[in-house]
């Protein structure tokens, strides 16, 4: 069928809907029409730009596939060269730094590319993140986020190791200030819901290795932390006294809270003998920076 014959076809549809479900109706599918046509057409857009500026020799497919808005268009229609497991491996090794922090890896126990309601994959979580707070939501949500990016067709995910968080409360603290008045703010609260992810500006990344940067991402205060080799984020609080961090003292791989001394090893998601940071996930990829905060604080500020 033919481009005038298949357009010719959409608006005889588009009117029969109309006379029998009424001009609502009409309205909302002429909106998922234009929807699915920019769609597509931003990426037949992206194909002749990429492909045009790609250099000598390029692989054309290998060109294609690093742009996520095609790469989900070929995997649509089944025209991907890479299988949906090689995807989810490039997904698992993107967020292994992550993970690594965390003293903990991910493999892939299994796909299930018939399951009733979509694909199902099952990733076994290796190694251990206990003591870390919020470890699971945090660790699931790099996981889920990373393999939307690049599989897309993985309507579920089963991960194997997780266990809930069982900490006690722990004991009360004299702080400087009120909890609620801290410059980190209050910690965040525990979450068993989706994460929004947002990009981080460049502006508002360290300037260079070894060094720290205090920023606020959707009204939540952050320290990002910049190593050699790895990027990381954490709520921007002391967990000993509660002050802000962005005045601590970075010395290797160890921050110290400029209020109290207390000390923290970034690479490790922020152990210390006084306390524990609160790790943000992050994904960094492409000259792209990304964190997810918890649904919960969005729109509650600082």
């Amino acid at each position: 069928m033919g481009g005038q014959e298949t357009g010719e076809r959409i608006a005889a549809l588009l009117d029969e809907l109309a006379r029998q479900a009424g001009p609502e109706a009409r309205d909302t599918a002429d909106e998922l029409v234009r929807c699915i046509v920019e769609f597509y057409g931003e990426g037949l857009a992206r194909t002749v730009r990429l492909l045009r500026s790609a250099p000598d020799g390029a692989d054309p497919l290998a060109v294609l596939t690093a742009d996520e808005l095609v790469s989900d268009l070929l995997i649509l229609h089944d025209l991907h060269p890479e299988d949906t497991l090689t995807r989810v491996g490039r997904a698992l090794d993107k967020v292994r730094p992550y993970l690594g922090s965390h003293a903990g890896d991910v493999e892939v126990a299994g796909l299930d590319a018939e399951g009733a309601d979509g694909p199902t994959l099952r990733l076994r979580l290796r190694g251990s993140c206990e003591g870390c707070p919020s470890s699971t939501q945090t660790v699931r949500w790099t996981i889920e986020e990373a393999i939307a990016r690049t599989a897309p067709e993985i309507a579920h995910i089963e991960v194997e190791g997780m266990t809930e968080d069982t900490r006690e409360a722990p004991l009360l603290q004299i702080l400087p200030h009120r909890p609620d008045d801290v410059p980190g703010g209050p910690p965040f609260p525990a979450a068993d819901g989706p994460a929004h992810w947002y990009t981080v500006g460049p502006q508002a990344l360290p300037a260079h290795e070894r060094a720290t940067r205090a920023t606020r991402v959707a009204g939540q205060a952050l320290l990002l932390v910049r190593l050699p080799g790895q990027l990381y984020a954490y709520r921007d609080r002391c967990p000993a006294c509660g002050t802000g961090l962005a005045d601590a003292a970075l010395d290797g791989d160890r921050l110290r809270c400029s209020q109290c001394a207390a000390e923290f090893d970034v690479r490790t998601a922020g152990r210390g003998a006084l306390g524990h940071l609160e790790p943000v996930p992050l994904l960094e990829e492409s000259g792209s920076v990304r964190v997810a905060l918890p649904g919960e604080l969005l729109g509650a500020g600082p």
